[in-house]
């Protein structure tokens, strides 16, 4: 039997839930109901397509792998790149641990060429010399040609020597990459986190047949993210225009980023052409060489006389987040 008592018990204890309900603070979601950016939205691990694109004694593995988004599309990461496409020359060693390579000045690494890594874009143009240092890989194209490649995709840090013949004006565009150990994720191991999410960073100087500068990377770049990763709370990713935005979002370290989220834009299919209209693009950010960390790297060091030119110091760039964005595209013309 139940008694009266025990009933005025339940209608009490149910109508101060109920008001404790409405009086409570609304929380976010964690998930892809809060994102209202126009990238796709992937979570957790990527599919490992390979496992090492190149093997370098101390270096990282260097995977590439397939995220499938909530809308059904499929992403190559960290990016689609012509690594193993040997129609893509690649850039020639400047200074590279992988090969035993490692010059100790400019003069002894253009020494070393014998004009064969020269590639022509215009029969009457100019040799010009680029000198890349990129964190992690890179690929250049001028006027859509493609002139040279990384030579490692992660680690060990190497630096190279871009040559080509063109007539200017000219448009540089690169793809660039920071890499990652954990597929889809954007991130790797690092004093004894799983989930670290590395930084990138590229600087360039390019130089005329007279060893003059022409050009440096610096805020005049355009630069545009197609992939940022990882990230814990959706809502923590915005855009303003075309910026695509992510510096309130967490770059800590972890242990269990399993049920991290990354998000993927598509490449405009003409992007490395001098006829693309970068315009709406955003400028390109400059960051400090310790804010990249490169003071301990030979392969940036032994060339401070060609990257930190007392004259025409080039700058470190990337898009707005250098931790977050691995796969950002870079545009320049030589005017």
């Amino acid at each position: 039997m139940i008694h009266l008592k025990n009933i005025i018990l339940l209608f009490v204890f149910a109508s101060l839930t109920i008001t404790a309900c409405k009086n409570s603070p609304k929380t976010t979601p964690q998930n892809s109901e809060v994102y209202k950016g126009t990238a796709s939205v992937s979570q957790g691990q990527a599919t490992v397509v390979t496992e090492n694109i190149l093997e370098c004694d101390k270096g990282r593995e260097a995977p590439i792998g397939t995220s499938t988004a909530t809308d059904g599309s499929t992403w190559t990461v960290p990016a689609a790149v012509n690594f193993t496409d040997d129609s893509f020359p690649f850039a020639s060693d400047l200074f590279n641990p992988c090969t035993k390579v490692e010059y100790k000045n400019a003069d002894e690494a253009l020494a070393a060429l014998d004009g064969t890594d020269i590639i022509e874009v215009d029969a009457d143009g100019e040799i010009i010399t680029a000198y890349v240092f990129a964190d992690n890989y890179f690929e250049m194209y001028i006027n859509g040609i493609p002139v040279g490649k990384d030579n490692v995709p992660f680690t060990q840090f190497n630096s190279n020597i871009v040559r080509f013949k063109v007539s200017t004006p000219f448009t540089i565009a690169m793809k660039l990459v920071d890499w990652e150990e954990n597929s889809g994720l954007g991130s790797e191991a690092n004093r004894g986190q799983a989930f670290h999410p590395g930084d990138g960073g590229m600087v360039a100087v390019f130089k005329n047949a007279k060893d003059e500068i022409i050009a440096t990377t610096d805020a005049n770049w355009k630069a545009q993210t197609f992939y940022t990763a990882p990230i814990r709370d959706l809502s923590c990713a915005s855009e303003e225009g075309t910026l695509r935005l992510s510096e309130t979002c967490s770059t800590e370290d972890s242990n269990d980023g399993t049920s991290y989220y990354a998000l993927h834009w598509k490449t405009p299919s003409n992007w490395q052409s001098a006829a693309f209209d970068d315009s709406q693009w955003p400028n390109a950010t400059e960051f400090t060489n310790n804010t990249i960390g490169v003071d301990n790297k030979p392969s940036y060091t032994n060339f401070t006389n060609i990257f930190d030119d007392s004259t025409a110091d080039a700058q470190f760039i990337w898009s707005t987040n250098v931790i977050l964005d691995n796969e950002v595209l870079v545009r320049y013309t030589v005017k």
